[in-house]
């Protein structure tokens, strides 16, 4: 017995029952921000069950020595790096969903932002933190706290050293969601 095709309103084949099945296995790895006609589409969480997710993100600026002091003893002429840093990141992970288009907005519960210098290579390592019971994760949102964190140090600190590098930008760990546990050190890519 032959299954039945479907074909949608723009001439595309619509999977059949046993297809849907098979391409089910491959969603896991799928590209979900991309719709069945190859465009850029939000993902709808609606069917999603909450649960707790959390998400943690680092990235590191490299800096002559002076310009770490200056920073690590509060002498920036603009007033205080880190402080400003903080709320920079905690406001760019409330806003995530303004700078990246296909993010849901989120009722976060939680944004953290701290920072460890690093004297020995001149540099400040930026840590993100995100939380929050829902149908998405915030891996998006604890990735923007980061990077805004650290361009806003940058702002801070380039009259004084505009030859920093902003690098290292990278989900450290996720919890929660169908996917379930993630952490780096377990998952390392190919170009890692």
């Amino acid at each position: 017995m032959s299954e039945s095709t479907n074909i949608d309103s723009h001439g595309k084949t619509i999977p059949s029952a046993a297809a849907s099945a098979e391409s089910s296995e491959q969603e896991h790895n799928a590209l979900t921000h991309i719709d069945q006609y190859g465009k850029a589409a939000m993902v709808d969480v609606s069917d999603k069950r909450e649960s707790t997710r959390e998400a943690w993100a680092t990235g590191r600026i490299s800096m002559q020595a002076n310009t770490l002091a200056e920073v690590v003893n509060n002498g920036n002429k603009k007033g205080d790096v880190l402080a400003t840093a903080r709320i920079a990141g905690i406001m760019a992970a409330k806003k995530c969903s303004d700078l990246i288009p296909l993010c849901h907005p989120l009722m976060l519960s939680k944004v953290a932002v701290d920072f460890t210098f690093d004297t020995d290579n001149s540099s400040i390592l930026v840590k993100s933190y995100c939380k929050l019971k829902g149908q998405t994760g915030v891996e998006m949102e604890a990735l923007t706290a980061a990077s805004v964190a650290l361009l806003t140090i940058y702002d801070m600190c380039k009259a004084a050293d505009m030859g920093m590098t902003i690098e290292q930008v990278c989900l450290q760990e996720k919890l929660g969601g169908k996917r379930g546990h993630f952490t780096r050190d377990k998952n390392k890519t190919s170009d890692q």
